[in-house]
């Protein structure tokens, strides 16, 4: 309860909590109720279902909300000016979205997989952070992104759809598929982190590494989305049914199929059946075995 005036009112918190995570600004705000002697009613939200469901009764986009009575405050900032003092801030760092990049660079790069392989790499990364906490992952995805906010399975469902680009982008296994993939996955967010940031002007950390991290959401988040894109159109470029046609002589090697470019073969383009890597490490083997 919390004297105002003459009135006396009841002060609920509404919070993410689950066993699998704890929402950070819910804590701070408990500490700062408790920290101003009110007593409050702890509400804890356990299920992305109940999260939801608050969310759409009450017509808010994040948690936690904390109610004064019938009077809805809002946030933990609005609930550090409401006592009027200076809220905490999130500390925010690009340093796991080097480190993740830079370990899937040098990684392909010791694999000598290309940029393919470090693409494939970086998103099979990202989609492991996702999954590691996918219901944190889900929260602080649909604060910004534009089809999870219509689309509820959309969220849970992108760390698979990631990972199964990455594994596309290793394999080289359907290039069509990956391409346009990467396209659909990369124009979305693109189009999100954008007008989230330049448009909408909102200050959220970013969920590309997990809904845990304190990455920024910013022009990082933007580029990484864009060079998906990128990607996903050289791809398509170099499978286009319109520009290659798929021709299988009937003596040809079986590990390979060649692609004719026009009527004139300007250009003959190998695509192995199997990954890059496998093939690289078996001359290796069978250099080892002759000398053994």
């Amino acid at each position: 309860m919390i004297a105002t005036g003459l009135n006396t009112e009841t002060v609920r918190l509404y919070r993410m909590s689950s066993p699998e995570h704890e929402c950070p600004w819910g804590l701070r705000a408990v500490k700062l109720l408790k920290d101003n002697a009110v007593e409050f009613e702890d509400h804890k939200l356990t299920s992305q279902t109940e999260i939801d469901a608050f969310k759409a009764q009450h017509e808010v986009t994040t948690t936690p909300q904390i109610f004064f009575g019938n009077e809805r405050i809002g946030g933990y900032n609005d609930l550090a000016e409401r006592f009027g003092v200076p809220a905490e801030k999130a500390v925010y760092s690009y340093s796991p979205v080097v480190a993740l990049f830079g370990t899937a660079g040098l990684v392909a790069w010791a694999a000598t997989l290309g940029i393919p392989g470090f693409m494939g790499m970086a998103l099979a990364m990202l989609a492991n952070q996702k999954l590691m906490d996918l219901e944190s992952f889900v929260e602080s995805f649909e604060k910004y992104d534009l089809i999870s906010q219509q689309v509820k399975p959309y969220g849970k469902t992108f760390p698979f759809l990631e990972l199964l680009l990455g594994l596309g982008f290793l394999s080289g296994v359907a290039p069509v598929v990956t391409g346009i993939g990467s396209l659909i996955l990369g124009t979305s967010g693109t189009i999100s982190a954008f007008k989230a940031v330049y448009i909408d002007k909102l200050k959220l950390n970013c969920a590309c590494i997990g809904g845990n991290s304190n990455a920024p959401l910013g022009i990082v988040s933007v580029l990484e989305n864009a060079i998906m894109v990128v990607m996903g159109a050289v791809l398509l470029f170099g499978a286009a049914p319109d520009i290659a046609r798929w021709e299988v002589p009937t003596n040809a090697d079986p590990e390979h199929i060649s692609i004719r470019a026009g009527q004139d073969y300007l250009a003959h383009i190998h695509l192995p059946l199997r990954p890059p890597f496998v093939r690289r490490l078996e001359p290796l083997t069978t250099a080892s075995l002759g000398r053994g």
